[in-house]
């Protein structure tokens, strides 16, 4: 069972990516221009390559937008960093301005569908209720 905890603004800045993490001791969350919620997790990576061992990229998780919440999908970034150690690979990423961490939600979404979505979760809720999508 999930419970508030109030955020610490000693441990970081909030207004990126791993401030957010650590001052809400939770992911970050979006709204994607699909309409869905998605969460942001910082991923590392061995890259087999000696000079930077290390890469980091975003994996954004998809959630149901009715019933359980649970994870609907994923979308993943290409490597974002790399680095010597893991440790630095993860706090390139986590330096991220959180504008930025949405805009690669928004890139990947688009890419995903070919365009960019007009699509707003009102028009996505009447899709989804048999009606028709204003898309």
């Amino acid at each position: 069972m999930a419970r508030f905890q109030p955020p610490d603004h000693t441990k970081g800045d909030a207004n990126t990516l791993g401030g957010y993490m650590a001052v809400h001791d939770r992911p970050a969350a979006f709204e994607g221009g699909d309409g869905f919620s998605y969460s942001a997790e910082i991923v590392t990576d061995h890259t087999g390559e000696p000079a930077a061992p290390y890469a980091a990229y975003l994996l954004f998780v998809r959630w149901a937008r009715i019933g359980a919440q649970s994870p609907e999908g994923h979308l993943e970034t290409d490597y974002l960093a790399t680095a010597t150690t893991e440790a630095s690979a993860r706090a390139a990423v986590g330096s991220w301005k959180l504008s930025a961490v949405k805009a690669a939600l928004d890139d990947l979404i688009a890419a995903q569908r070919g365009a960019p979505s007009r699509r707003r979760w009102w028009d996505a809720m009447r899709g989804e209720g048999g009606g028709e999508s204003a898309e």
